[in-house]
């Protein structure tokens, strides 16, 4: 994490409040928090406690109902959908649960896919994405398709994708709900080394308690308020080489207690 403390983040007051019928649903309820610049933030809790639509709100996909959203200076609930559009594409990147990748180009062309809209020139684009691919250690996979390459090998496509635009802030939505618990600690240590290399902020949202230990904070939603905010930088720093935070990382337990992949539910 920057040491300077600066904040890219910053959420004042924040409601989202939707109407069923007569009744008033708040799935946001007041929520304030700041998060800083190359800091790796989750965002954990049950289906239902708000954490996908806090997420959606802070990269521009739903409007609050009250509050503010400032992000890298930039009060997103003010923006235009146009403006917001423009915002997504030169300051944040996505990481998805499904990987989303387009199923008739190759990895290197998956990655490259989002600098198009940037206007980058071919040989641009795909010097960039060959080189993140190699960042994330798929040197030999750059011509393979999705349907050629395992889950974990589709994700990191997805991460070297999210990174390709040099965001300020990359978003990750259930980003291992589709791997298993092995490929899943290797995707998020693969996410927590890439992010730190080229100090940028990552903020996760997950329903596993687990996996939102790789983070520096843990930001603990139930019924649509922040409840609690863990810091977890000293365990981060007591461990050493590479994988730094494994051995400080709580013991997985074999009992169920990660939850079933892919259970984050709509929220």
């Amino acid at each position: 994490m920057d040491k300077t403390g600066k904040p890219v983040i910053q959420v004042k007051d924040l409601y989202k409040i939707y109407r069923v019928g007569d009744t008033k649903v708040r799935a946001l309820n007041g929520v304030d928090f700041t998060i800083y610049k190359g800091e790796f933030c989750s965002i954990v809790g049950a289906s239902g406690s708000g954490k996908s639509t806090l997420l959606n709100m802070l990269a521009g996909l739903e409007k609050p109902t009250k509050g503010e959203i400032v992000i890298a200076g930039e009060h997103m609930e003010k923006k235009t959908e146009n403006q917001l559009v423009k915002f997504r594409r030169e300051h944040i990147g996505f990481i998805f649960q499904s990987f989303n990748l387009m199923a008739t180009m190759n990895a290197v062309e998956n990655v490259a896919l989002p600098l198009t809209f940037q206007g980058v020139k071919k040989a641009q684009r795909m010097k960039r994405a060959g080189a993140l691919l190699d960042m994330v250690g798929l040197q030999k996979y750059k011509k393979h398709r999705p349907t050629q390459m395992s889950g974990g090998q589709q994700q990191r496509v997805g991460v070297a994708r999210a990174l390709v635009v040099e965001p300020e802030i990359v978003f990750a939505d259930e980003p291992t709900g589709n791997l298993d618990s092995n490929t899943s600690e290797e995707v998020m240590r693969l996410m927590r080394r890439v992010v730190r290399e080229k100090n940028q902020t990552l903020v996760m949202v997950t329903h596993d308690n687990y996996l939102a230990g790789f983070a520096d904070r843990i930001f603990h939603i139930r019924d649509g308020k922040i409840v609690r905010i863990e810091d977890n930088t000293g365990r981060r720093d007591e461990a050493a080489g590479e994988g730094p935070q494994a051995q400080a990382l709580p013991e997985k337990k074999e009992d169920g207690a990660r939850g079933a992949a892919g259970n984050g539910g709509a929220d």
